[in-house]
């Protein structure tokens, strides 16, 4: 199989209420914006993928589903998400692998995972 593109697809319960989560309190910059002007689908980037925030679910989404968010100060993350009212499920931690990650939810409880990278991670070391 050959994957020429992807993206998440996200349809939550109040579509405006996460429009409003993941572009003005994330600040996820919008890739693409479609459908009605009064209720548009919006795709935002995610680095190196996509999430598409589009139509309506009746029922919650999956408490399996997680999206991982690398960012570059956590700390940072972690006091800014705080100030503004998103409640942190797990406050930043190193993890046995060695990432830092934080933990909080969407407004329709899909798990968002930020991570940090530590300099000295594998995940940085120059593979050339």
């Amino acid at each position: 199989m050959e994957i020429l593109s992807s993206r998440i697809l996200l349809r939550p319960r109040d579509p405006g209420r996460s429009r409003r989560f993941y572009r003005d309190v994330l600040g996820l910059a919008v890739h693409r914006e479609f459908g009605p002007p009064d209720d548009p689908g919006l795709v935002f980037f995610l680095g190196n993928g996509l999430l598409e925030v589009s139509g309506r679910a009746e029922e919650p989404v999956g408490r399996g589903m997680s999206i991982w968010l690398q960012v570059r100060d956590l700390a940072a993350e972690h006091d800014r998400l705080r100030e503004a009212g998103v409640p942190v499920l797990r406050p930043p931690r190193q993890e046995p692998w060695g990432l830092v990650e934080m933990w909080i939810e969407d407004p329709d409880g899909v798990r968002v995972v930020l991570v940090e990278v530590p300099p000295d991670h594998p995940l940085r070391r120059d593979r050339r």
